[in-house]
């Protein structure tokens, strides 16, 4: 019989420390005394009640074996719910009054990082709600790093099992695993975070606006406390933000590695060398484009291009411009950068760098097979052979990941939107960028308008993408309940 009392016992763990992460918005509304805190303590009090409970009635099941393969898979995609229906309390009883699909939607899209939101005049809503929602991303960045570096691996999910020795051996008890891997990442993280809060300062911010804006940066998540996002910040905010969203996209590993004494890990890994060349390729085509189109050559097109494909790029989602009305090769490009997606193991989202680099290399190796038929050929990656399990993790991935965008395409469409809306939010759901296309939900829209049944379409492709997609869609085999 399945126990589900080991996922339940972590779970509610989990949502107690949630709760417990809501104190942070009560103080903050208690300091600006704009009578919001109240909202913040019941909601705090329901989540620390609700998790514990489950905890402790579920605390007889835990053993020292670790988790079940089973257990892992179930315990990884039911996290990535529990904690956003949670996450939704301060929405549902705070001011904004969201209803409950809308609430869970804004909290989902946190708690994924993708940074889609159904709420605007951002700027008058109380700063417990705007920190509420910079810590849910914070919280997500760092739960998706974590995830990326020990469960995903062990499920040999797309590939990422090509990562299970990067830095720790995750071999064996996954949980034990995870608490030593998390304490280490957790520092940089932090660090990380306190240098860019620190930064934006200096560039400009308020400490509150660069507090929130650190938090959604480093979890390249994109909820902004404006509703021109980035458009309401100077160019001086605005590298500093290039600069954080870069570093969220690089692997954390190899930051653990640096701080460890050894810099060649970092400075030749081949993931890092192919992210900065696709930043380097589309923001200078976009940069050509907008110097003949819109601004001349200059150093706005400059900035302005750099900064949106580095935000698309890695599923940040900023916004330092209205880029639909930037025509129509600006447009298709932002679609297309939105699908590549930054490193395995950071805070990034979407295909991911490795995949399509072990994609070319297979593709060349058969190239050469055909063309010299007696020959041996090896796809490898960073000097490694790439096993068959591995190739075929990427490629099932990369099927599974374009006939999903297609199968939710249709479904939003049912719904009754058209068909750049529902091909663009299906995108930007599943790769977690944020922004679409189109004139209701492109960078200078929001959610809002879209109708029920289409949120939580979007909300389930958010958790599908976050989760990269076969962690979710084996809960529905039934040989994974027979099993």
């Amino acid at each position: 019989m399945f126990d589900m009392r080991p996922v339940g016992y972590v779970i509610g763990l989990l949502v107690a420390t949630l709760g417990l992460a809501m104190l942070g918005p009560l103080l903050a509304d208690l300091a600006a005394g704009n009578g919001h805190w109240p909202v913040f303590l019941e909601s705090s009090v329901i989540t620390i009640m609700a998790g514990a409970l489950v905890a402790l009635s579920c605390a007889n099941g835990v053993t020292s074996g670790g988790l079940s393969l089973r257990q892992t898979f179930l315990l990884t995609s039911l996290v990535w719910v529990a904690l956003p229906a949670f996450g939704a309390l301060p929405f549902i009883l705070g001011e904004t009054q969201l209803t409950l699909t809308d609430a869970f939607f804004e909290a989902m899209s946190g708690m994924t990082t993708t940074g889609s939101s159904v709420l605007s005049g951002l700027q008058s809503l109380p700063e417990g709600v705007l920190l509420w929602r910079g810590i849910l991303q914070w919280l997500g960045g760092i739960g998706i790093i974590i995830m990326a570096m020990v469960f995903l691996p062990e499920l040999k999910v797309g590939g990422m099992q090509l990562f299970r020795a990067e830095a720790f051996d995750t071999m064996g008890k996954i949980l034990p695993r995870a608490a030593e891997i998390a304490s280490t990442i957790s520092v940089i993280y932090v660090g990380l975070t306190f240098v860019c809060a620190l930064a934006y300062t200096v560039a400009g911010m308020t400490p509150f606006d660069a507090m929130v804006h650190a938090m959604t940066t480093l979890a390249t998540g994109g909820f902004a406390n404006t509703d021109s996002s980035f458009g309401a910040y100077g160019q001086g905010a605005q590298y500093v933000c290039v600069v954080f969203m870069i570093l969220a996209a690089l692997p954390f590993v190899r930051y653990v590695q640096l701080f460890g004494g050894s810099a060649r890990p970092l400075l030749f890994d081949t993931q890092i060398r192919g992210f900065f060349l696709a930043i380097l390729v589309s923001s200078g085509a976009l940069a050509l484009s907008l110097s003949y189109s819109t601004y001349g050559f200059s150093e706005i097109a400059f900035r302005e291009s750099l900064f949106n494909v580095v935000s698309i790029m890695s599923g940040t989602g900023y916004a330092s411009a209205d880029y639909m009305q930037w025509g129509p090769f600006a447009v298709t490009a932002f679609f297309f950068i939105g699908l590549i997606g930054g490193c395995a193991g950071s805070t990034t989202c979407s295909i991911k760098i490795f995949r399509y680099q072990i994609l070319f290399a297979s593709i060349g190796a058969q190239i050469r097979q055909i063309h010299a038929p007696h020959g041996v050929f090896q796809t490898r990656y960073q000097g490694r052979v790439v096993s068959d399990d591995i190739m075929n993790s990427v490629v099932a991935f990369f099927a599974i990941f374009i006939l999903s965008i297609g199968v939710i395409s249709v479904l939003l469409s049912l719904t009754g939107l058209d068909f750049i809306t529902s091909v663009s939010g299906a995108a930007t759901a599943l790769g977690n960028i944020g922004p679409g296309l189109g004139n209701e939900i492109g960078p200078a829209g929001n959610f809002a308008g879209l109708n029920d049944t289409a949120k939580w379409i979007l909300a389930f492709a958010m958790l599908l993408g976050r989760l990269e997609l076969l962690v979710v869609l084996v809960l529905f085999s039934t040989q994974f309940w027979r099993a």
